[in-house]
């Protein structure tokens, strides 16, 4: 059916079905111009034009829409077959052991679950600045070999966009393998399963350190680029060198079960009894966990006082600030599993909730009144081409309503994430996680498109005249 060889005239109708296109070989030598513009002709033999040609092979290629649903049956299969062995092998377990062990697995699989979960909205804020006339590789400094929305994104003729490959794979390859870690531990396999987490990190990190030109060779250099800038702001700070680490805030918790998931795997603790120890070297209480939360907001603060020191603008220092009060959250919080617990309800928890309240308001302060510019709020969707997607979001009050609240809300459970008393809660902290992560993909849109109106308005401005 689909590949098969068939003879049949050219101008036959059946060469060319719905759905499906036809492949002519060699027509160029042996018939001249009988192929133009992938329409076939009649030809002139002996000087005569007949409508009757001569037989020659084709192949009739699967049309795109056919192979679209094959891939979509062929995941939702995959799903539906990791989804029954996951299920399964859970149910094995003891209930006394089953909260513990699948505490550990999201341990582990949370932090790479999350990063797949924002390359696929990554995705599709580089599609809607395509559509629009946001110019993102200008804002970002890219060359001609970055990875674009088109790299990023597979057919998906549903929605006409492209599923992202790389999100696809990490959709793929980290519930495989946290599917594998279940079934083999629930089967007494435990030295299979511990190699599971340790392999699939592995396999990430020489992925994106591998220093050849496959797998996106610009795109990763230029990401691993930008975290070394970010760790040490030596030169003067660009916009994604900030933009970058204002993401990496919002990733904060998935950093520190990083550090929690390698101190592990390290000190082989990985599907052992040591998840019951919450004070061991890498326990749930360990000092650890809120130097690494702290670690985004570090790079942030610093970056804002090499600008300052660049530009001399004061906006800059309160922006440091801003960061800043990340820091008693985070360090107030910690101290709940390090002193008696009537000096943490008497003294130390109403400092955590004031500094709580302080952080969440300031950078809800922050985000309405600097990062975006309300004037133009919704802007950015109002693409080239009419579609769906402008029409409703275009120039709508409810878009005001919807993200101002929904980001005022959402960096409250933000930082009460931060805080550790939802440690143990993994399905609590990952929905939170998840849910900051969609935060910030709203606010994406509206900061680069605030940075493209900037760029703009100086293009704008004439330069100042030298005196006569």
């Amino acid at each position: 059916m689909f590949g098969g060889l068939v003879a049949a005239p050219i101008n036959s109708p059946h060469l060319r079905k719905s759905g499906g296109r036809a492949i002519v070989s060699h027509l160029a030598d042996e018939l001249g111009n009988g192929v133009e513009d992938g329409h076939l002709h009649p030809i002139e033999v002996n000087g005569l034009k007949s409508a009757s040609t001569p037989m020659v092979t084709v192949a009739i290629a699967p049309s795109p829409m056919l192979l679209w649903r094959f891939k979509v049956l062929l995941f939702l299969l995959w799903a539906f077959i990791c989804s029954k062995i996951g299920w399964h092998s859970v149910m094995r377990m003891s209930v006394d052991l089953r909260d513990l062990f699948l505490y550990e697995a999201f341990l582990y699989y949370n932090p790479l679950l999350l990063v797949t979960t924002m390359v696929w909205l990554w995705g599709i804020n580089l599609w809607v600045f395509s559509q629009s006339n946001v110019n993102y590789a200008k804002i970002f400094d890219l060359d001609q070999n970055h990875l674009t929305h088109r790299e990023i994104w597979k057919d998906f003729n549903m929605f006409d966009i492209r599923v992202a490959k790389c999100a696809t794979w990490m959709t793929i390859i980290v519930p495989t393998s946290m599917t594998a870690y279940l079934y083999l531990y629930s089967h007494g396999e435990v030295l299979l399963a511990a190699s599971q987490p340790v392999l699939l990190y592995f396999a990430v990190v020489m992925i994106l350190i591998f220093p050849f030109d496959i797998f996106y060779f610009s795109s990763r250099y230029y990401l691993l680029r930008t975290l070394w800038r970010i760790v040490l702001p030596l030169q003067a700070i660009s916009f994604s060198d900030f933009f970058l680490a204002d993401i990496l805030t919002s990733m904060a918790k998935v950093f520190s079960d990083l550090e929690r998931s390698v101190c592990r795997m390290v000190h082989r603790q990985v599907a052992t009894i040591a998840w019951f120890e919450a004070d061991s070297v890498c326990g749930s209480h360990s000092i650890a966990i809120p130097l690494v939360l702290v670690l985004p907001y570090l790079f942030r603060f610093f970056q804002c006082l090499r600008q300052y020191k660049d530009s001399g603008e004061r906006s800059t220092l309160l922006n440091a600030l801003k960061y800043s009060t990340a820091v008693p959250v985070i360090f107030l919080s910690a101290l709940k599993y390090h002193v008696l617990p009537d000096s943490w309800i008497n003294f130390y928890r109403p400092l955590w909730l004031l500094s709580s309240v302080l952080n969440s308001l300031y950078s809800f302060y922050w985000d309405v009144t600097r990062d975006w510019d309300l004037s133009g709020f919704t802007s950015i969707f109002k693409f080239n081409k009419s579609q769906l997607c402008s029409h409703l979001l275009h120039g709508r009050i409810w878009v005001y309503i919807w993200v101002i609240g929904s980001n005022l809300i959402l960096r409250c459970t933000w930082t009460y994430k931060l805080s550790a008393h939802l440690r143990h809660n993994y399905l609590t902290v990952f929905t939170i996680g998840a849910l900051e992560i969609f935060r910030r993909f709203q606010w994406i849109f509206f900061r680069v498109e605030n940075e493209w109106n900037k760029m703009n308005s100086r293009k704008k401005v004439p330069a100042p005249q030298p005196p006569i």
